[in-house]
């Protein structure tokens, strides 16, 4: 049995046989998920375009936020909160239906280009933002590469103003439209050979040395760690297409038959992010994540 290939600092784990060099989908997009803040400057100048505040917390956006820009709220519109995080973890997802009044209310249709952003690099809501638009089948969303500092840095002017949005009609309402995979599912496939689960942790957690949010360390029996950390250079920036490509080249056999997961949903989606920009098909989110496996009395494994 092969090794899926995984990067030098993460763990390996034995897997599915893989072919020493994958096809990676021909395919690519017409618009790549990844913009950086040189050609936002460009994109400002040329057309218009809806661009969204994902930083965790108002009061930044009340103090200062890139000219133009809404804001998104982690918690009270990307995620449908429960009292008990033991059923859907910490940040489940909304309904398809809540979100798209939160689209509709940020002046977004199905037409509209859409930029987000927020100042951890796109790993916290900027990339969750984007995989839910995403999979509300939307064509023209991209994430900010480098977040708010680089943007600032390249010159894009900053307010503090309020932005009022442009007036759209209620959002088409549909189904999650990517794949996703839940707690039951991870029970029957996380230690099956035929499958595979990607913690992007960071790898402390992941061996269970310290565990700051949720109440248990450890990971998830099988898991592989794959930190998302590991997708940015040392400048923060998401590493080059064909960097990417080669990292993740084993997801590119059976995609469907790999689940990928964090503490609560959201810098899972940081990775997910960083394997379409590589043009590679989109695996499974479980959503629920580490804070919904720890629990729910599962088996857990550190070390």
């Amino acid at each position: 049995m092969e090794l899926f290939p995984v990067p030098v600092n993460s763990v390996y784990c034995p897997k599915i046989s893989i072919p020493s060099q994958p096809t990676i989908r021909p395919n690519m997009k017409s618009i790549l998920p990844i913009i950086k803040p040189e050609e936002l400057m460009e994109l400002r100048q040329r057309q218009e375009f809806v661009l969204v505040d994902a930083r965790f917390g108002k009061d930044k956006y009340a103090d200062e936020h890139l000219v133009g820009a809404l804001h998104v709220d982690l918690n009270t519109q990307l995620s449908n909160i429960k009292a008990d995080f033991s059923d859907g973890g910490r940040h489940p997802l909304p309904g398809p239906n809540q979100f798209a009044e939160t689209l509709s209310s940020l002046g977004i249709n199905p037409d509209s280009h859409v930029v987000v952003y927020d100042d951890q690099f796109g790993a916290n809501a900027a990339a969750r933002f984007w995989w839910m638009v995403k999979a509300m089948g939307h064509k023209r969303i991209q994430v900010l590469d480098g977040g708010y500092e680089f943007a600032v840095k390249a010159g894009f002017p900053t307010s503090s103003k309020t932005e009022v949005p442009n007036k759209a009609e209620k959002y088409p309402i549909g189904s999650w439209a990517l794949p996703l995979a839940n707690l039951e599912e991870l029970d029957q496939v996380a230690l099956d050979e035929n499958h595979l689960v990607i913690d992007v942790r960071e790898r402390d957690r992941y061996l269970g040395k310290k565990e700051p949010i949720d109440l248990i360390a450890g990971h998830i029996p099988g898991a592989v760690n794959i930190p998302f950390s590991s997708n940015l250079d040392s400048d923060g920036f998401f590493l080059a297409h064909d960097q990417l490509k080669e990292k993740y080249a084993f997801a590119d056999k059976t995609p469907e038959n790999i689940i990928v997961h964090c503490g609560s949903g959201v810098t899972a989606c940081h990775t997910l992010l960083a394997m379409d920009y590589a043009g590679l098909e989109i695996p499974k989110l479980y959503v629920g994540s580490w804070s919904e496996w720890s629990r729910n009395g599962r088996p857990i494994e550190s070390g």
